[in-house]
């Protein structure tokens, strides 16, 4: 571990559209001390092309290629080859504010937590703000955490300095992996601060569909269920939650 690093972990698939914009919002950072380690996933298109030709430019940014396998395993293929104190998720379409990393590093400094989040914007495949921005909880506690996904992946930041690496669950086949990943760092470290600045954009994607988002339902009430082995009644009553938080969110 080296400390002080941060290892920022990008998973890619297919993703050569915004990955450019997304990798220049890294190396626009006012932090400078970061890597940043790109797993791209069997894409097909540009993305490993691209990827190549910043990493050739910068030796902070490394690629890693892997047969398609879901997004969890490629994050989890970036945290193991890791060498920052800090991790980071950051997708390759999401983007930072360059004072994600110095704000987020001195929430931590001044809390004495060892994960911290944020607020964020959303964007549209243009790189539009859309909607409110997001402001995140000033603090998030387990039983929060419990209830919903009160931390943004792209805003996340823990310290492994004392708990050591966390992976994803790839049982999960990459649906609510994320979910259980913040909830396993939170579940350690107690709760987590969130930071009231917008310091990220989060990009949504018109191809989100009806039939789409009856899967997820199904998904957040079973990783209520068989996941955090919750009963039915408050699975049930946290997936309504979890619905009621998610509409509010599409309607600022």
């Amino acid at each position: 571990m080296k400390k002080g690093l941060v290892s920022i972990i990008t998973p890619i698939y297919n993703g050569a559209k915004y990955v450019r914009e997304t990798i220049d919002s890294v190396i626009n950072q006012t932090y400078t001390n970061w890597e940043m380690i790109i797993v791209d996933d069997g894409s097909k298109d540009e993305s490993a092309n691209i990827v190549k030709e910043y990493a050739r430019k910068d030796n902070r940014i490394t690629l890693l290629q892997q047969a398609n396998a879901g997004s969890a395993s490629a994050r989890n293929n970036g945290i193991r080859n890791a060498e920052g104190q800090y991790i980071a998720l950051l997708d390759a379409d999401d983007l930072w504010e360059p004072v994600f990393l110095a704000s987020q590093l001195a929430l931590m400094q001044k809390t004495g937590g060892i994960v911290v989040h944020a607020s964020y914007k959303r964007i549209n495949e243009k790189s539009e703000e859309i909607l409110q921005p997001y402001i995140a909880k000033k603090i998030v506690t387990y039983k929060l955490m419990q209830m919903t996904n009160h931390i943004a992946c792209l805003t996340g930041l823990y310290d492994t300095s004392k708990y050591g690496k966390i992976y994803l669950k790839e049982e999960l086949k990459s649906i609510r992996d994320d979910y259980a990943y913040w909830l396993e760092i939170v579940s350690l470290a107690g709760r987590s601060y969130g930071n009231q600045d917008v310091l990220a954009s989060y990009r949504v994607m018109s191809s989100s569909t009806t039939g789409k988002k009856k899967k997820l339902i199904k998904a957040q009430f079973f990783f209520y269920y068989r996941y955090q082995k919750l009963s039915l009644i408050r699975s049930l009553v946290y997936t309504g939650y979890w619905g009621v938080l998610g509409l509010s969110k599409f309607m600022k």
